[in-house]
């Protein structure tokens, strides 16, 4: 079984390497499709938010990842989402017209953020994108008429012109759907002109810029795509929550995305996916944990921070490939064993380094 694309020019895109990749890739998919039957109501939950949050990852990594623009105001990206879908579901409207209309609003705002990426970037930018997420939350709160203020609002379960996805099991398969969808997306996104543009932006904004490469308008472009995909994963978060408030999106959601990014691993898909598990997963294992530990800590508020902080700093330090590099010397140990070597990795961080012109 081979999954091949034929492009304009003739050639050959597969999107499984190898037999190994489509035997795997498959059990995956089949253990997904089968785990509302396999797993209790409460882990079939966990496991829809772990699709949504990886929908929001994959427009992150997009931008951070493959072109390299780091953004502290993704949070507002995703609000705009939610309360866009909330309000036009609450009209009536159904449920794909008003994603669709929730993805286009996220990404025309991405549009408009993006703009300070063609003057700035690094921390400044970083900054930027802080003040739009102060900005947007304060928004949300103040325009009681349509996002009902800081009382929140609540929203109607999805209905499908008529079909209603009012159950755990049918709103697990529509997250699965749209995270399947969004990953092919960008997979073949990645594969095209527009997606080797960004990554060459990411490498070196010179050297792209030599190549003909039009830094504003992938810039801008890189910008909304991401939004568009916080936007949808906003949609779905609304939906499985049934209510949303400006406080779930503030600077801490910001920062938890991008903490799943850098843990799975910035430029890779599977670290959106495996970022994801580990902020959906953590919370739970801390809870488990505390119990254990001595009062004055299990009982201090700020554990969960203070765990997510010393998680970042040693992945930064340690691991910045993240989940996924980790997961790939593994790999490469055990092909190569016994002739892996040590330094392997690290002269390939140097040659980076050396002579990657930025």
């Amino acid at each position: 079984m081979r999954f091949i694309f034929k492009t304009d020019y003739g050639q050959d895109i597969k999107l499984a390497k190898h037999g190994g990749h489509v035997f795997w890739y498959g059990a995956l998919m089949l253990l997904l499709v089968a785990a509302p039957w396999l797993f209790a109501e409460y882990w079939l939950a966990q496991l829809t938010f772990i699709l949504i949050y990886s929908i929001a990852g994959l427009g992150l990594m997009l931008l951070a990842g493959f072109t390299g623009l780091f953004s502290l105001g993704h949070a507002a990206f995703l609000g705009v989402g939610a309360y866009t879908q909330a309000v036009m579901t609450n009209a009536g409207v159904p449920f794909p017209i008003a994603l669709a209309c929730a993805a286009g609003l996220s990404a025309a705002v991405g549009l408009v953020v993006g703009l300070p990426a063609l003057r700035v970037k690094g921390i400044y930018l970083g900054m930027a994108t802080l003040s739009f997420g102060f900005i947007v939350e304060e928004v949300f709160a103040r325009w009681e008429k349509v996002t009902g203020g800081n009382a929140g609002i609540h929203i109607k379960a999805p209905d499908m012109f008529g079909w209603k996805l009012d159950s755990g099991e049918s709103f697990y398969f529509l997250c699965l759907v749209l995270a399947v969808g969004s990953t092919l997306a960008i997979l073949n996104l990645l594969r095209s002109p527009t997606g080797r543009a960004f990554v060459a932006i990411r490498d070196s904004e010179i050297s792209a810029q030599s190549m003909g490469i039009h830094l504003a308008r992938y810039k801008t472009l890189s910008f909304a795509l991401s939004a568009a995909l916080a936007g949808i994963a906003g949609a779905l978060y609304a939906h499985k929550l049934q209510f949303i408030s400006p406080e779930q999106f503030n600077i801490l959601q910001s920062i938890d995305l991008l903490l799943m990014i850098v843990v799975g691993g910035v430029g890779s898909v599977h670290g959106a996916f495996l970022g994801a598990i580990f902020l959906i997963s953590m919370p739970q294992a801390i809870a488990l944990v505390k119990d254990y530990l001595p009062a004055a800590i299990g009982q201090a508020p700020g554990l969960q921070g203070v765990v997510y902080g010393m998680v970042l700093i040693a992945f930064v330090l340690f691991e910045p490939l993240g989940l996924y590099g980790r997961w790939l010397k593994i790999r490469t140990y055990l092909q190569t064993f016994p002739f892996y070597r040590k330094g392997m990795f690290k002269r390939q961080k140097s040659f980076q380094k050396s002579d990657r012109l930025k």
